[in-house]
């Protein structure tokens, strides 16, 4: 499968983005489509993920003010940001996981002004 991400810009405190990341190639809805982030001088971490039958998981830093979904007919994967803070600045990468192997996408990146 390969991973094209879209979206990133930079945008003030408060304000919103949205996130894409269009599969090719490979079974979308097979896979576990997730976004994480990384951030200068730290690791990447989780941000959100969405299993093939639609169950969502958040990090605790995101709950409230995220939202990954997908959409089986474009193969496609979003994620929906508000609310968003100047510790949200990193670049995003979307990933699909499938049988404990993942695959990764080129990152786009976030910046929030305070």
């Amino acid at each position: 499968v390969q991973l094209q991400a879209s979206g990133g810009g930079l945008v003030q405190a408060g304000g919103s983005l949205r996130l894409s990341c269009a599969a090719s190639g490979g079974t979308f809805s097979s896979y576990v489509m997730g976004w994480y982030r990384q951030a200068p001088g730290k690791q990447r971490e989780l941000v959100a993920e969405v299993t093939s039958g639609g169950t969502t998981n958040y990090a605790d830093f995101v709950k409230g003010r995220f939202t990954i979904s997908r959409d089986y007919a474009k193969k496609t994967v979003y994620l929906q940001m508000d609310s968003l803070k100047p510790e949200d600045t990193a670049v995003y990468y979307c990933a699909a996981t499938s049988r404990l192997v993942t695959k990764w996408g080129q990152g786009t990146q976030v910046t929030v002004s305070s």
